[in-house]
């Protein structure tokens, strides 16, 4: 790895659902009407950093929004390896609608989150692995440049797991809020946390 690669992660922009579905991997429209929000996390990123989205439209569209709010940004690239959690064959529903069918793998889902896979997807603790050793390939590709990773809340539990040596169920505790800034920088072979989940004021 040559010199700090600084990571600004941000997670995308509120995904419109009153529902309170699982989206996971689906591709949905988030909203980025609220320009102020995007105007204050504009300012704080660096212009000119690789720019890294996971390939769904909500990550798309939240830094399309950074971009209309004055931040210059590179052509991005896009990073499968960083996409969220993939929930199989639960995305689309609620948890509601999950307990009120008495879905057989739910119970114990809800004993392990972070070990038991949804059926037909993967686990966090799988997604944690995939999302670190993107981290490190990609680390050690842009050494010593700033890195803006529009990506998804589990995606940035999955950083700040390796940036901390923490468990896939420590990770979990994270609170990660819609448009939020985690910044994490890789300095030779050890991780520094800058700042969690920041919010506009």
């Amino acid at each position: 790895m040559s010199g700090t690669s600084r990571w600004w992660w941000v997670r995308h922009a509120p995904v419109p659902c009153p529902q309170g579905r699982i989206h996971g991997r689906l591709d949905v429209a988030c909203d980025v009407s609220d320009s102020e929000d995007f105007r204050q996390l504009a300012a704080r990123i660096p212009a000119g950093a690789v720019l890294l989205e996971s390939g769904l439209m909500r990550c798309r569209q939240t830094a399309g929004a950074l971009e209309s709010a004055g931040l210059l940004l590179p052509p991005p690239l896009v990073e499968p390896d960083l996409a969220e959690q993939d929930f199989g064959h639960w995305q689309g529903h609620s948890w509601l609608d999950l307990e009120a069918a008495k879905d057989p793998d739910l119970a114990a889902f809800w004993r392990d989150p972070a070990t038991a896979a949804p059926p037909g997807g993967e686990s966090f603790a799988a997604m944690t692995a995939r999302v670190a050793a993107a981290i490190r390939r990609l680390s050690r590709e842009h050494g010593g440049r700033d890195i803006l990773a529009v990506v998804h809340a589990g995606t940035v539990r999955a950083a700040l797991a390796l940036a901390l040596d923490l468990s896939p169920a420590q990770a979990l505790q994270f609170a990660v809020q819609p448009l939020s800034l985690t910044r994490i920088d890789a300095v030779a072979a050890s991780w520094r946390v800058e700042c969690v989940n920041v919010t506009a004021v």
